[in-house]
């Protein structure tokens, strides 16, 4: 079963990205808080999407994280670590005290490469 949760929520972030890039609204070629508040919002979404997969991956039974901090503790404070990894990962800081191991290389690179073009696409959809 927590491999289809994984596909779910991968689909919902999928989702997401694809309807920031495909909103038509005319937008004037300066500051819009609208979109500006669209990409935080879309932010939030992927960095708790991928942290819901990390979080599943460690209940499926994968090791994801070098600490192995997803094994032991409460539901909340393995997702919170989930969400810190998902949110540090995202914003590409990288402060190393904790790393993926495994398939959760793989995801977290495609997190990290979502979270350095994102900002691009933003600008884009700003100036075009």
């Amino acid at each position: 079963m927590g491999y289809l949760e994984i596909v779910f929520v991968v689909i919902i972030v999928i989702v997401s990205i694809l309807i920031f890039l495909r909103s038509n609204r005319n937008i004037r070629h300066s500051f819009s808080s609208e979109l500006f508040i669209a990409f935080l919002i879309i932010y939030f979404i992927l960095m708790i999407g991928f942290a819901l997969i990390y979080f599943l991956m460690s209940q499926i039974g994968f090791t994801v994280l070098s600490d192995i901090s997803l094994q032991a503790g409460s539901t909340l404070d393995r997702f919170l670590r989930s969400l810190y990894f998902s949110g540090v990962t995202l914003m590409t800081v990288g402060y190393g005290d904790i790393y993926p191991i495994g398939v959760a290389r793989f995801v977290s690179l495609i997190e990290a490469a979502v979270g350095y073009l994102l900002p691009a696409a933003f600008l884009y959809k700003l100036i075009k």
